[in-house]
């Protein structure tokens, strides 16, 4: 609290970080990844994630992670906004966030409304994303302060917790998201053991003894496993429609503001506190504004023809999204998303350790981040509408051209790191494994965070243990460590919850049913 008083406050840290951000070269790299992140969120079926996971190896190169860390918050940002670009005009969610956005925009770009949609989708993702970022300036250090209370059983609660909740409640089966952080556990076990100094899982192969690397692990699973995915579903391009937008803002008419503005805040209000959730994105914001908005609104005729309220609700939830990850990952070092854990991997690769003395340790970094959040709003507004075109014509790219360059960076990023054969292997390895978990319908997710939280948890279990002299009972004796676990626990039971009360419910009417027959 001190050094935090000396610092002048978190305004005075906020004006150091725009300081640092409005410098020619970490403004052309947040303008680099606002830019190549709208270029990713156009193309169907390649994510934020994978974008991150190819452009991690040239991170090494860097000597200061400032600019790596706001191209990456550009990258994520721009993809949430490129993403409504094709599901409007194309009926293409370049993102599985953008789902939602497209069943009402595509609508409106048949009628003839093109402009409007994409001027409520590009508004209402910029205000979104700046109430969103003012309230992550607010809450983030108040957070971390009060994390720094936390003990080892705590930590090694919340890394359950954090896994636990991603793998229950991404995916449609607890089972398969269960397999799957088993996998990542596993890969994350791999190595020397920190404490005894005895290899583990290495099967004799020296360049295992120190682990498998998280770029490996994260360009295998995404750049190599989603690119194969793809290219055996033989995905074209949709073909362009017809309506073409033309002008800046497409000039929403008074009505459209009237019946925009409301969905944009009420948006922001899903999204937000849903992103800092452990619920795999904002996918569920998304299509809970989706659902709202159609339930309350007074044009519900209007619904499933193009109505401007299923537009902004959406897109607002989704920009706001990101800043409610940022929470858990910046103040815990939780991820609560694959792409967050993509992110919390670039902050590793830097040794830059996320969590509640981030606010203490790099003070600089963590607010030039956040500020970058700021600029780079206003770059893609400034950026997205008048690039349309180009966007557009981006899906025309051949897709066997698409894969094999995405494939060619991949093999380059991974050996560039490692200088090993065997490393690539193990990537692609890890990619054919990431193929059959795709096309089997395995989350992803709870691989990258098995791999990165499973180490922290397994430190801090010994670490508890240690403390107490091997007293297992030290899980539950602090109210906090028994409530982080309860929380698991019910994370497991949630989606059976919906199963139980459907045969409860049977059960009732059949009893119903035979009380009447007598």
């Amino acid at each position: 609290m001190r050094r935090r008083a000396e610092r002048g406050g978190a305004m005075s840290d906020l004006l150091n970080g725009f300081a640092t951000v409005l410098t020619p070269t970490n403004l052309l790299f947040a303008m680099i990844g606002v830019t190549v992140g709208t270029f990713i969120g156009v193309l169907p079926g390649i994510g934020p994630a994978l974008t991150i996971a190819l452009l991690l190896p040239i991170t090494f190169s860097l000597d200061d992670p400032v600019g790596a860390l706001i191209m990456f918050a550009g990258i994520y940002y721009g993809a949430m906004y490129g993403g409504s670009t094709t599901s409007i005009l194309l009926n293409t969610p370049g993102e599985s966030a953008s789902v939602a956005t497209s069943i009402e925009g595509h609508q409106m770009a048949r009628r003839g409304r093109a402009r409007a949609a994409l001027a409520t989708a590009a508004i209402g993702s910029f205000v979104a994303g700046t109430i969103s970022t003012v309230l992550l300036t607010v809450i983030a250090e108040p957070v971390a302060s009060l994390a720094t209370s936390f003990r080892a059983a705590d930590y090694f609660a919340l890394a359950v917790l954090a896994m636990v909740c991603v793998t229950a409640l991404v995916g449609r089966s607890v089972v398969r998201g269960l397999l799957s952080l088993v996998f990542g556990l596993f890969l994350g076990l791999v190595g020397i053991d920190s404490l005894t100094g005895q290899s583990r899982f290495t099967f004799g192969s020296l360049e295992l003894l120190d682990g498998v690397g998280i770029v490996v692990v994260i360009v295998g699973l995404f750049a190599i496993g989603e690119t194969l995915h793809a290219a055996a579903r033989g995905d074209t391009p949709s073909t362009v429609d017809p309506v073409e937008p033309r002008g800046f803002l497409g000039w929403l008419s008074r009505d459209d503001w009237r019946r925009s503005w409301k969905p944009w805040l009420r948006g922001t209000a899903f999204g937000f506190p849903l992103g800092a959730l452990p619920s795999g994105g904002a996918e569920i914001p998304t299509f809970l504004s989706y659902t709202y908005e159609k339930h309350r609104s007074p044009h519900k005729e209007e619904f499933g023809n193009g109505a401007i309220e299923g537009v902004a609700g959406p897109e607002a939830a989704n920009n706001a999204s990101f800043s409610g990850v940022l929470v858990p990952l910046l103040t815990l070092g939780i991820p609560t998303s694959a792409t967050a854990a993509v992110l919390l991997a670039a902050f590793q690769i830097f040794n830059v350790q996320p969590g509640p003395q981030l606010f203490e340790r790099s003070p600089e970094l963590v607010w030039a981040l956040i500020a970058s959040l700021y600029i780079g709003n206003v770059m893609l507004l400034l950026l997205n509408l008048p690039l349309i075109g180009l966007w557009v014509k981006v899906l025309r790219i051949p897709r066997p051209l698409l894969y094999a360059g995405i494939l060619l960076f991949a093999t380059l990023g991974v050996y560039a790191v490692s200088n090993s054969v065997v490393e690539v292997l193990i990537a692609y390895g890890i990619g054919v494994i990431g193929f059959f978990m795709r096309r089997y319908d395995f989350p992803l997710a709870p691989v990258i965070l098995g791999v990165i939280l499973g180490p922290l948890m397994e430190e801090q279990f010994r670490r508890a243990l240690v403390i107490a002299d091997g007293d297992l009972t030290v899980f539950v004796t602090r109210p906090l460590t028994v409530v982080l676990l309860m929380l698991a626990v019910l994370a497991l039971a949630v989606p059976y919850l919906p199963r139980l009360v459907a045969r409860a419910r049977g059960r009732s009417a059949e009893k119903l049913a035979f009380a009447e027959d007598d």
